[in-house]
């Protein structure tokens, strides 16, 4: 007797047609494979039929933390419960402004110069000049080829979504709004091309396909950095305006709450 496909098989047949994964399994919302992935191109592919399948693809790094005690952050963690329904209500730059914290220089140094208390709003959107999921599909191929990555199939509507579709806590000790994660996640989609590669326990890493291309319009989003993750800023020395050099041109942005 041959038992009928289960939606979620029958999602990971539908990526199949055009695209031979490696050996994996549903865990919650996400398909998740074995093992590393060992083949380069089999990312690309997967963003290439995303169209069609409805699965986006997103890399999961090896992380030490858990490998040294025999765990599994996507099975020996919790989530939030799903959210994507509320996305599409949540004010980025409001929300942007309640997360901005202005007291990051205890030493009188004015890291934060030209702002200090107040939120300076979003940046303007770059003019998009190269595809977004061509960007990500060889960003992420780049990433494939330097570290062991999982791939996960997470079945959303755009990449923003995948963190409010499974309920992701990488940003809990933060806040517990993940659908404000995702909504963050589709202006910078939107503004700049910002598409969702990597995702780890408490990391999230993008590829841009349209970054600002000067420090006035860097200089702001730097600000939109810090207020999403503000471990992200001060992990790393230099004040706002460095920072915001880095971004200029940049095509991989990287975020941590840990």
């Amino acid at each position: 007797m041959t038992t009928a496909a289960t939606p979620e098989e029958s999602l990971v047949a539908e990526a199949l047609t055009d695209t031979e994964l490696p050996p994996g399994r549903w865990i919650g919302r996400m398909w998740v494979s074995d093992d590393p992935l060992a083949d380069p191109g089999r990312y690309r592919a997967c963003i290439a039929g995303f169209n069609r399948s409805g699965l986006w693809p997103v890399l999961i790094p090896h992380d030490p933390r858990f490998a040294a005690t025999g765990e599994d952050w996507l099975t020996d963690r919790g989530r939030l419960a799903p959210a994507v329904h509320r996305v599409g209500n949540v004010d980025v730059a409001a929300t942007l402004a309640r997360w901005w914290d202005p007291f990051c220089c205890p030493d009188g140094t004015g890291c934060l110069r030209p702002y200090s208390a107040g939120f300076p709003g979003l940046a303007k959107k770059s003019q998009l000049r190269v595809d977004p999921l061509a960007e990500a599909g060889n960003t992420g191929s780049i990433l494939v080829r330097r570290a062991p990555h999982r791939l996960g199939l997470v079945p959303v509507e755009r990449p923003a979504d995948v963190p409010a579709a499974l309920g992701w806590t990488g940003m809990i000790k933060s806040t517990d709004e993940v659908a404000a994660v995702s909504a963050v996640l589709r202006s910078w989609e939107d503004r700049f091309g910002a598409t969702l590669i990597v995702l780890g326990f408490d990391e999230l890493e993008l590829s841009v396909a349209a970054p600002p291309r000067n420090q006035n319009r860097s200089l702001v989003l730097a600000a939109e950095h810090r207020a999403f993750s503000l471990r992200s800023f001060s992990g790393q020395p230099g004040t706002l305006r460095e920072y915001a050099a880095g971004l200029v041109h940049r095509r991989h942005w990287r975020f941590s709450w840990d």
